[in-house]
């Protein structure tokens, strides 16, 4: 809504997302199994949030605690953990983020260095997957990329399973631009724009992605990105089927 609705991005704008997650029952919804094709709710809005805001720590135990961060951060290795008692948070920590627009590419760029590797969350479908490739993409061609993901859903898993995209967030280097790019995407929308982050001459151009969603098979998507860049279709019409739309 704030991007579509270019009135209203006039007087706000889109901060960042946060979650809270209920420490007691946390991993009880996260780990509720639903009908085929549906999505486990609990388990969406973790993977949306730029925070995720763990609260009423003191009434579980430091085991199931930790069971609580690392399916968090399972299914999102992206976002920041805040743990707190009765809603006790300090708002220097949640406003101000800065997770929507260029500003956020300083704090990104920090992030994925340090991405965690991430297990698969308990439904085995929700897991956050990053990759690197040195190179420049042309934006043309990353856009058709983004775009089979988000808007045809047409590229699958190993498994035939149609990859869903629910978060991504990245850094590229599009040709002939001196900055770097960020990449936001949010289920069907997305946005490319320019960081004041520059290229600096000792270091060679790379573009880092982070995909968080459902049936995704890193090794498939780095090669379907390596394929957008040095624009050598054939190497991915395996795991790209035009006439197999996901519904």
């Amino acid at each position: 809504m704030f991007w579509v609705d270019a009135e209203l991005g006039v007087d706000i704008y889109l901060d960042g997302i946060i979650t809270i997650v209920d420490s007691k029952y946390g991993l009880k919804h996260l780990a509720e199994e639903k009908p085929d094709g549906l999505i486990n709710e609990a388990s969406r809005q973790v993977a949306l949030a730029d925070i995720v805001i763990v609260n009423k720590t003191d009434l579980v135990s430091e085991e199931d605690l930790n069971k609580l961060r690392t399916t968090i951060r399972s299914i999102n290795g992206l976002g920041r953990i805040l743990e707190t008692q009765r809603s006790r948070v300090d708002l220097s920590n949640v406003l101000d983020l800065h997770a929507f627009d260029s500003l956020s590419g300083i704090s990104l760029q920090k992030k994925l260095q340090r991405l965690p590797i991430a297990q698969p969350h308990l439904d085995q479908s929700i897991v956050t997957v990053t990759f690197e490739v040195p190179g420049n993409a042309k934006e043309e061609s990353l856009n058709v990329f983004i775009q089979n993901l988000l808007w045809e859903k047409n590229v699958r898993n190993k498994e035939d399973d149609c990859m869903e995209v629910i978060r991504l967030k990245g850094l590229v280097s599009i040709k002939d631009k001196p900055r770097q790019v960020i990449v936001q995407g949010v289920h069907e929308l997305y946005d490319l724009e320019e960081t004041p982050l520059s290229w600096k001459d000792d270091t060679e151009r790379t573009n880092r992605l982070v995909l968080i969603g459902r049936h995704l098979d890193k090794d498939i998507l780095k090669q379907l990105f390596i394929a957008t860049v040095t624009e050598t279709e054939k190497q991915w019409t395996t795991h790209f089927k035009e006439d197999q739309v996901c519904l």
